[in-house]
């Protein structure tokens, strides 16, 4: 069995939405066993053999899902199938990007993680989607919001229509950071929000929260409260089920987020609501 969380808000659309958990491949050693990441180290034939048997888990085509190398920018670029996988081989074209949008129904958005924080839109209006990766980089520079200016431009997407999920990633108890990340944030968000996203240790020393922080970019941006659902799963407190970064201090596979507008036609063992 593949396990693996979908996000009730997208499921009650019938959309393929999925997040991945270490579980289930065949990757050995610090990559046991569903490691989804090329750049880690791993062997490429054992990735693929994961890929394979996690699209096969959620029921959607392994040639169809379109990958970009991601930096910890804010790019974020639309793609159609034309950049799937071609007859088993990975294919990335796309580098320094870290958000992707499509209309077409038959490609699958995956992006890559491993405490960094998922971000996933849909638009039901306009039949459109986009799965961003935001760390703390992605998150103070907003890639939230540049996801959502191109479904607008692309797709005639508007704020107050699209749902948003924020995915499993690190949570505030476990992300200490240093006090020059608090003054970045404190550069983009206004003094009632700052005290919602950090907590202070020390004079060093503060608490990150990542989830709220992207949860005030998409209020920010027009997206009402109540088309947001956050996953609440921190992936560093459940590293004995997802790949941690910080909990490894790097020693890790990765994660992956799984998105695409075919609808899902039956339950599969392996799938995990998130209410």
């Amino acid at each position: 069995m593949v396990p693996y969380v979908s996000f009730e808000k997208l499921d009650r659309y019938g959309l393929t939405n999925a997040f991945s958990t270490k579980h289930g491949g065949v990757s050995t050693g610090i990559y046991k066993s569903m490691n989804l990441n090329f750049n880690c180290g791993d062997d490429e034939k054992l990735v693929l053999e994961n890929f394979k048997r996690f699209s096969k888990a959620i029921n959607v085509d392994f040639n169809k899902l379109i990958m970009s190398r991601q930096t910890h920018t804010t790019n974020v670029i639309r793609v159609s199938d034309e950049f799937c996988f071609k007859n088993g081989v990975y294919n990335n074209p796309f580098n320094d990007i870290d958000g992707l949008v499509t209309n077409d129904k038959s490609a699958v958005l995956v992006t890559s993680y491993a405490d960094c924080v998922p971000l996933y839109f849909y638009d039901p209006i306009n039949e459109a989607i986009g799965l961003s990766h935001s760390g703390w980089r992605g998150t103070v520079g907003n890639i939230a919001a540049n996801t959502i200016k191109l479904m607008a431009d692309e797709f005639a997407s508007k704020p107050e229509n699209i749902v948003c999920v924020i995915g499993p990633s690190i949570c505030k108890e476990c992300y200490e950071v240093s006090k020059d990340l608090y003054d970045e944030f404190s550069k983009k968000y206004n003094s009632r929000e700052m005290s919602d996203i950090f907590t202070r240790k020390n004079d060093e020393k503060y608490l990150l929260d990542l989830w709220k922080a992207n949860y005030y970019n998409f209020i920010n941006c027009g997206i009402k409260h109540e088309n947001i659902q956050i996953s609440g799963i921190c992936t560093c407190c459940n590293s004995d089920k997802y790949f941690s970064h910080r909990a490894t201090q790097g020693k890790r596979g990765g994660l992956c987020a799984f998105l695409s507008l075919k609808k899902v036609k039956e339950e599969t063992n392996g799938r995990e609501c998130c209410k």
